[in-house]
């Protein structure tokens, strides 16, 4: 929010849920920035941050009937900000998954020689990352990445909130992106792939 207050929401609401793409254009430069900062502060991501202004307002924009009676608007963007970033944490901790288990799963012969090599260099740069992880993190990763628990079932065995396993993973990806991303440039094509799906 850029601060001052935004005069006649509610008939701004009501306007755009008659289709008004004027007044969606004001509320989309009222809260833009508001929700770009929000949603980077969550997936620390610039690019992932930049997606979710454009998947925010879309959903706005296609739910724009139930407008009028949404009485507050900023704790209802609010709410669809965080639940669609962590929705989003969520799905590229299970994409990384998977990719692992699946590159796990494929023995060397079923690879070109530079690939096993690359496989190798990717998962060793991975482990490496890991392996440096608060303590806490490094947990919270293990038991969702490596046993296959959901957030539930993790913050059972931790005695600890389904929430913070949720920032200790958000926490951990965010250092594991950024650090495959810094050595993309020297890695092999085997990281990019990976880094194209982060």
């Amino acid at each position: 929010m850029n601060g001052k207050p935004l005069l006649n929401e509610s008939e701004l609401l009501a306007k755009i849920a008659d289709g008004n793409e004027r007044a969606f254009r004001d509320l989309f430069d009222y809260y833009q920035q508001y929700v770009y900062t929000f949603a980077l502060k969550i997936s620390r991501s610039d690019t992932d941050a930049e997606e979710i202004v454009q998947d925010i307002f879309l959903k706005v924009w296609s739910g724009r009937r139930q407008l009028p009676g949404i009485g507050n608007f900023g704790a209802y963007l609010n709410r669809l900000v965080r639940n669609h970033t962590f929705n989003l944490l969520r799905h590229e901790a299970i994409v990384m998954k998977v990719k692992t288990q699946i590159s796990l799963s494929a023995t060397e012969n079923d690879l070109g020689t530079q690939q096993a090599l690359d496989y190798r260099e990717t998962k060793e740069l991975l482990d490496n990352v890991v392996s440096k992880l608060p303590e806490q993190q490094r947990r919270v990763y293990a038991l969702c990445h490596f046993e296959g628990l959901s957030y539930d079932e993790a913050a059972a065995k931790l005695n600890i909130s389904p929430a913070t396993v949720h920032y200790h993973m958000k926490q951990a990806l965010a250092t594991i992106r950024t650090h495959f991303r810094h050595y993309a440039l020297v890695c092999s094509a085997l990281i990019i792939f990976f880094l194209k799906n982060f």
